[in-house]
């Protein structure tokens, strides 16, 4: 027996009853041969990982535009928190913990530099709108191995697709990273606003605390557990206290830290920034580089253009504008 079949058992023997097994997997969008060590959905997470979207999440932003200090959460370290903490909530109820580890690191991968307000601008530019969980598809789909995509099966491909709105999941464990998601960007955006002074935690309603937990460590077990200890079957939820003070806590951030003036203050400069590099390389398809041009022929400039924009870090989208439209000191030589 291969030690993928090996595994494949264990999975049938172990694991809940609502879980999804390897086995019954959808498959793929082309099909291939299976590897002999491993299952499809730990194939997922190690192509995942091992692309580039997912080494450029290091250097884009998650909440805060161009911290200065080492310790603000990067798109990358908020992929790895949402990782962490569905492995947990889907090993405690015997569900398929590599699938929610492929969804979970795949989710963001379509995220633009400088955050949501990247993706609003791009949403706002681009005719046919942009949503990062669409481009998340699109890049494991589409764009990763130069056109290829990774070959991802259905189940990590539904879970990415459907993690932050609209249509559930149709697995336990996407529905599970679902979840994670928003535990893992509220508490650690708290603690980044704290870190930024943006917010003391005198400032959250103390009722919500009462219940949550003061300290980061104990809201996110608080919200774990409660999950943990409440859900029945395959629905997922929470003891209804502990729901209603986590909603209140995602009202109260809404209100006073995403659209904090001092927090968010560089974000205006944003949709002009992201506007005129649209413009700029939908005018000169040519100036992109050659795996972005090969998708101006088979798609269309504006979805290339909005293809290689998404894609961008931080920091190389400002590096570009630079290059293109901040004029540069010269002297002559002698």
């Amino acid at each position: 027996m291969l030690v993928r079949e090996q595994s494949e058992q264990i999975e049938q023997e172990t694991l809940s009853p609502y879980a999804c097994l390897a086995v019954n997997s959808k498959g793929r969008l082309q099909q291939e041969k299976k590897c002999s060590i491993r299952t499809d959905f730990q194939r997922d997470r190690d192509r995942i990982i091992h692309c580039k979207a997912f080494r450029r999440l290091k250097h884009k932003t998650q909440v805060f535009l161009s911290p200065t200090g080492d310790h603000y959460r990067t798109r990358l370290t908020h992929t790895l928190e949402v990782a962490q903490i569905a492995r947990t909530i889907a090993r405690a109820l015997r569900v398929n913990e590599d699938l929610t580890e492929a969804v979970a690191l795949g989710h963001d991968l379509g995220h633009t530099p400088f955050g949501h307000a990247g993706e609003n601008a791009l949403n706002d530019i681009y005719p046919e709108g942009f949503r990062h969980f669409e481009q998340s598809l699109r890049v494991v789909d589409v764009l990763e191995k130069n056109g290829k995509g990774l070959n991802l099966t259905y189940e990590t491909r539904n879970g990415i697709i459907c993690h932050t709105r609209g249509k559930q999941a149709d697995t336990l464990e996407g529905r599970i990273v679902r979840i994670a998601d928003r535990i893992a960007y509220i508490n650690h955006d708290i603690d980044d606003a704290v870190r930024a002074k943006v917010l003391s935690l005198s400032d959250i309603p103390q009722d919500i605390l009462a219940i949550l937990g003061q300290k980061h460590g104990q809201r996110i077990n608080t919200l774990v557990m409660s999950l943990i200890e409440n859900t029945v079957g395959d629905a997922l939820q929470m003891n209804p206290d502990v729901q209603n003070a986590f909603d209140r806590l995602h009202t109260f951030m809404f209100e006073n830290v995403y659209g904090s003036g001092y927090a968010k203050s560089e974000e205006k400069k944003i949709p002009e920034f992201i506007g005129t590099l649209y413009e700029y390389f939908v005018r000169h398809p040519d100036r992109m580089p050659e795996e972005n041009k090969c998708m101006a022929e088979k798609f269309s400039p504006e979805r290339a253009v909005c293809d290689y924009i998404a894609g961008m870090t931080d920091q190389y989208a400002i590096e570009k504008f630079n290059t293109l439209f901040i004029p540069h000191s010269w002297s002559i030589k002698v």
